[in-house]
């Protein structure tokens, strides 16, 4: 009998397929809601109100992935209030959006509720991965309404790191044209290629490793938690995607200073209020170089390098001694 070939890989594959763990951890009370967006409440009413932002093209549990592993629950049990900016799956209306509505209607309209929720009072703004990007130009906008900044894994520099990948990325926008015409937005599919491209080698490791795990230990349970929100992405709005993947990869828009929102150059150098950077020295989505380049635009801004990689330093085995702990502890000063 000839071998099988990858055997360790398609024995990790078949046991992620059968494992029985499911997600059935409850939402939080929805305060606000516009459009496919919602605004999650994780408490407690008179903690520091944290509006966190995540990405636009994953779903945003990652952030509260299981009960007891949750960096939003963390922080609420430390005296912080996060309130998660849930973006939804897009609908027939995101589905038009660019990141003009996105940044300057949806988002500077959650603040707005937020400001009025607390008097007047400024409120702490936090953004992951790409929401981190999106975050600034928010809080570049708004300065009378946001008092800290938090950049968790946000992409600034596109090619601090390999320009040629970064073009060769962008290149790949004509393939994906058609559908963006007809579907109005780039696929989960198109957007797993697009992953995939920047780490090949990492999915088949990972699996491999899983297959050798004990299935029913903690540390299974939470690759199983990980992988079923991989899996569970999101489309992204088309001209969203022209212009990230077009405009940001491409022409590295951000770092050269002409990515725009409704006209205005977005400027990381005006910004005046405490900042906190962390950029994960293991990261390999968006490279440390990349987010680093928020550290040094940003005047005074505090930088982490977490031991840890994209995904782990907010929901990976250490992510508490890694992030959370310091998140938390800049958050209250």
């Amino acid at each position: 009998m000839a071998p099988i070939p990858d055997a360790p890989l398609l024995a990790g594959i078949a046991a992620y397929r059968r494992h029985p763990w499911q997600r059935q951890t409850p939402d939080p009370q929805c305060i606000w809601h516009e459009g496919s967006s919602r605004l999650l409440d994780y408490g407690p009413p008179e903690g520091t109100p944290l509006l966190v932002v995540p990405s636009l093209i994953n779903r945003a549990y990652v952030l509260d992935l299981l009960p007891d592993h949750s960096m939003l629950r963390y922080l609420a049990a430390s005296g912080i209030r996060p309130l998660l900016l849930d973006w939804g799956f897009p609908g027939e209306v995101e589905c038009a959006f660019s990141l003009s509505d996105y940044i300057a209607g949806r988002l500077d309209r959650a603040l707005a509720f937020l400001i009025a929720q607390t008097a007047g009072a400024k409120i702490a703004l936090a953004g992951y991965c790409m929401g981190g990007t999106m975050a600034v130009a928010a809080a570049e906008r708004r300065p009378e309404w946001v008092g800290r900044l938090a950049l968790l894994a946000a992409p600034w520099d596109f090619w601090a790191a390999d320009q040629n990948q970064a073009r060769d990325l962008a290149a790949l926008l004509p393939t994906f044209e058609p559908a963006l015409i007809l579907s109005g937005a780039l696929s989960v599919d198109a957007l797993q290629i697009l992953f995939s491209l920047l780490d090949p080698g990492s999915v088949g490791d990972k699996y491999r490793d899983f297959g050798r795990q004990d299935q029913t230990s903690t540390r299974a349970i939470m690759f199983v938690a990980l992988e079923d929100w991989l899996n569970d992405g999101v489309p992204l709005a088309a001209a969203v995607a022209r212009e990230t993947l077009g405009a940001w990869y491409g022409a590295n828009t951000p770092a050269a200073g002409t990515w725009r929102i409704l006209g205005l150059p977005v400027q990381p150098a005006n910004i005046r209020m405490p900042c906190f950077v962390a950029a994960p020295g293991r990261d390999r989505i968006v490279p440390p170089e990349s987010a680093r380049a928020l550290a040094t635009a940003i005047d005074g801004a505090e930088l982490h390098v977490p031991a840890a990689g994209h995904i782990g330093m907010v929901a990976g085995s250490n992510s508490r001694q890694v992030l959370w702990e310091r998140l938390a502890t800049w958050l209250r000063m």
